[in-house]
């Protein structure tokens, strides 16, 4: 972009005004560096000190150079709350069709069948057993999964020009999801165990304590390295698919929600299934406490959980859920960006204002 000084005569305004069609469109041409470099170099030399300054230009797709961390984490945070609160109940009908040897009564052969049989059986409310957990994680959670993501990408120079810039995409979401699942983790263990078929747990309180007084403090966390093998690769494929539909999509570069929709859908659904086994190993180690099978109660780590899902169900063990996985991850992160592009609009706009 090109930005004037002041005291410039009509014939310098005259020059800068033509040039400025050419050097600050991009919807038109997009002038490579050299060009843009050496039209640089003609416009010093012939205006000297009034010559127009060059600006880096940030696209709409990545945040401003002013835009704050508070901003940036409220944004995240909005996008969270409203990803997990809107798609909880089928994260739950999830939970239970991935369960290995679940109690009586917690067994299903598909989506619309454990939807209805919970339903009938428990209730409707129950479908959305232990979503105060995730309400209370998912903000915080998001809003530093979202702040880190910017910040790295920013630092790869990810936000620079137009080019599609994949390598910054993939590390800024894998460095993302490892800062968010630390502050995560713990609570998606106290969801899951709320959400299996049987739970005993009455309330957050209450399953927080009996776990760590049964388990210790290690049962928080003994699926976060599985959880990392299984997210940094989800969000790395995810972010990647996401940025570049985006380029091929939304061509203006500004705020546009049915190309943010579509985009995070596709991308959601192309990652998740790539990633559904680790999802299931993954929902092992996190249900294990509640199993009665005395094997997956021992269960420690992602090979010995692995092992397990193999020797009793063969391969396909590692897709139990798979369809409502995708059609859970597809609305979830359609919402997810849409809602996080919609607050970094806001905020633009307000910037602007």
């Amino acid at each position: 972009m090109l930005a004037t000084a002041p005291g410039w005569s009509p014939s310098s305004t005259s020059l800068y005004s033509a040039l400025k069609g050419i050097y600050d469109s991009h919807q038109k041409i997009t002038l490579s560096s050299t060009l843009r470099s050496t039209l640089q170099s003609f416009l010093q030399q012939t205006m000297g000190d009034h010559a127009p300054v060059a600006v880096e230009e940030y696209e709409y797709e990545g945040l401003p150079p002013n835009f704050t961390l508070v901003e940036n984490m409220a944004a995240g945070a909005f996008a969270g709350i409203a990803e997990h609160t809107l798609m909880y109940p089928f994260d739950l009908l999830k939970t239970r069709l991935q369960v290995i040897n679940p109690s009586p009564g917690g067994l299903y052969t598909g989506l619309s069948h454990a939807l209805s049989t919970i339903s009938k059986a428990e209730g409707v409310g129950s479908l959305w057993r232990g979503i105060s957990s995730v309400v209370l994680g998912a903000g915080p959670a998001h809003a530093v999964y979202f702040a880190t993501y910017e910040a790295v990408k920013h630092a790869m120079g990810g936000n620079m020009g137009n080019e599609h810039h994949p390598l910054a995409a993939a590390t800024s979401g894998a460095c993302a999801t490892i800062a968010s699942d630390a502050l995560m983790n713990p609570f998606d263990v106290i969801k899951q165990r709320m959400q299996v078929h049987g739970s005993i747990y009455r309330s957050i309180a209450h399953c927080t304590r009996t776990v760590y007084r049964n388990e210790g403090l290690a049962a928080f966390y003994v699926s976060y390295p599985t959880t990392l093998c299984m997210t940094v690769p989800f969000t790395a494929l995810q972010f990647t698919a996401y940025e570049s539909l985006s380029k091929v999509i939304n061509r203006k570069k500004g705020y546009d929600p049915v190309t943010h929709c579509v985009s995070g859908a596709l991308a959601g659904a192309f990652a998740a299934g790539l990633t559904t086994p680790l999802d299931v190993i993954k929902t092992l180690l996190q249900t294990r406490g509640t199993a009665r099978d005395a094997e997956i109660r021992s269960a420690q780590g992602i090979f010995r959980a692995a092992s397990i899902i193999k020797r009793q169900h063969g391969y396909a063990g590692f897709f139990r859920g798979l369809r409502p996985r995708i059609i859970t991850t597809m609305p979830s992160t359609a919402i997810c960006w849409s809602s996080y592009e919609m607050a970094k609009a806001y905020f633009i706009r307000h910037q602007d204002d």
